[in-house]
């Protein structure tokens, strides 16, 4: 029964998907059921497995639930007794991969729309489906400044934050605009995570001319989540040296991470140096009114698949203000009301949202985060996040540091070393004094007293 579910689910993935991405990344996987609400699988490696969770998660449980199947997630192990056959298969599909790279001819780069194969793009992320808001509206024009390929002042394009901020979705963009203004500019993008394995790979085969000439080439070079090389000196240092020629070529680089390049530990001073001699914008967390616009956007896709399904007043707005931390928990939660309410035939109202909903929006729980707190304090003295972070001791720049770092302990359970690192790398018996000093303060003078409760309110609204 459940290889049935899985050939259903696969069907409909081959009518999403390229076949190219289906046999590179969908074939090799093998389906193990469904427990607890999780469809588990076995991937032939951890690359493998986080790439796909990462990029066909969501639409994989979508075709779980269009075929009947409600599931909460996937995930993906990896069995070190896995058969031969199972590895031949995985081997099988890398090599495909490196010999679609290696061969590209002019023909087969307009056939793939001028992307070089090396991740798959995904055909939801464009510029027309990316909701714009405040706290995005930089990065979009950016990002749209660089697509329609004109003169640009900066480069790289450094695009940070959290998860489901919509970092990923605007490069895909940027690359699917690209190809469709100039087709025949040569387009990479790929994580750094899979830079990493093609530079590893290059070096066991002893092929790194290949290596070179492929990313040495390109028009545009886009890298998503480049904190995953920090630490690794060797891939840095072909990471350098790749930028280093690019940038001397004039062609774009567009680099992306969970947080600034000064702050990514481990990544090597001369990388952070060049990834900040460009434009970084920041991705802020989404507010009220930028949810509420992406749930109404996606609402109107849903209701075009499920014309059968009523949804009551206030439902997108109650969303909007419960789940304020990821925008892909907010779209899977929209997801899951319009696939169960067509399932079981029911109106999607508050009470349903309540009853379908309940284990997201438990987990959905107000958390403040140290970024959101200086960024809130930043705003509240009129500073620059930058000038809490600086080593700055004026009085007006390190007071409301310390009110921000006496926030951090007493608003998250970060430890206190976690937030000196976080405060541009101070000691913890830093943040200790921080704390002690606000509070010796709330209690004589009245401004710092409200200034702080002011601020609290605000950041657990």
């Amino acid at each position: 029964m459940s290889n049935n579910i899985w050939e259903s689910v696969c069907e409909g993935l081959l009518k999403t998907v390229s076949k190219n991405e289906f046999n590179n990344w969908i074939q090799p996987l093998d389906f193990q059921g469904i427990e607890d609400g999780v469809a588990n699988f076995v991937a032939p490696t951890n690359f493998i497995g986080t790439w796909v969770l990462r990029n066909y998660g969501e639409m994989i449980q979508r075709h779980f639930i269009s075929e009947g199947t409600i599931i909460d997630r996937v995930a993906f192990h990896v069995d070190n007794s896995i058969s031969r056959s199972a590895l031949k298969s995985s081997t099988s599909s890398k090599h495909e991969i490196q010999k679609s790279v290696s061969k590209v001819s002019d023909k087969s780069l307009s056939e793939t729309q001028s992307v070089l194969p090396v991740a798959p793009l995904d055909k939801r992320f464009t510029f027309d489906s990316f909701v714009i808001g405040k706290p995005n509206e930089l990065a979009h024009a950016a990002s749209r400044r660089v697509a329609e390929g004109g003169p640009v002042t900066f480069n790289p394009l450094f695009l940070y934050g959290g998860v489901g901020l919509g970092k990923t979705h605007l490069m895909h963009a940027i690359a699917w605009e690209t190809q469709r203004r100039k087709p025949g500019s040569k387009v990479i993008y790929l994580s750094a995570e899979q830079f990493m394995y093609r530079f590893v790979q290059a070096l066991r085969f002893k092929d790194m001319l290949s290596f070179k000439e492929l990313f040495r080439s390109v028009d545009l070079l886009m890298v998503d989540d480049v904190q995953f090389i920090a630490g690794k000196d060797s891939t840095q240092d072909e990471f350098f040296h790749t930028f280093n020629a690019l940038v001397d070529q004039n062609k774009q680089i567009i680099i992306s991470a969970d947080r600034a390049p000064g702050e990514i530990d481990g990544l090597e001073d001369r990388i952070k140096s060049r990834l900040q001699s460009g434009l970084v914008v920041d991705l802020h967390p989404t507010d009220y009114e930028l949810r509420l616009g992406i749930l109404q956007s996606k609402a109107e896709k849903h209701a075009g698949h499920y014309p059968e399904v009523n949804m009551t007043d206030g439902v997108l707005e109650f969303l909007a203000h419960r789940i304020s931390t990821n925008v892909r928990v907010l779209e899977g939660a929209l997801t899951r009301l319009f696939a169960f309410a067509s399932l079981v035939g029911r109106e999607v109202n508050l009470d349903m949202v309540q009853e379908c909903l309940a284990d997201i929006l438990r987990a959905s729980d107000r958390k403040v985060t140290i970024d959101e707190i200086i960024r809130k304090v930043s705003d509240h003295y009129n500073l620059r996040m930058t000038d809490i972070l600086s080593p700055r001791r004026a009085r007006t720049v390190a007071r409301p540091r310390q009110v921000a770092m006496f926030l951090a302990k007493t608003l998250t359970s970060k430890s206190l070393p976690e937030i000196g690192r976080r405060f541009g790398g101070r000691d913890h018996t830093t943040v200790i004094h921080a704390v002690k000093k606000i509070e010796e303060l709330k209690s004589i003078d009245n401004q710092i007293a409200e200034d702080v409760e002011l601020l609290r309110r605000m950041l657990e609204a």
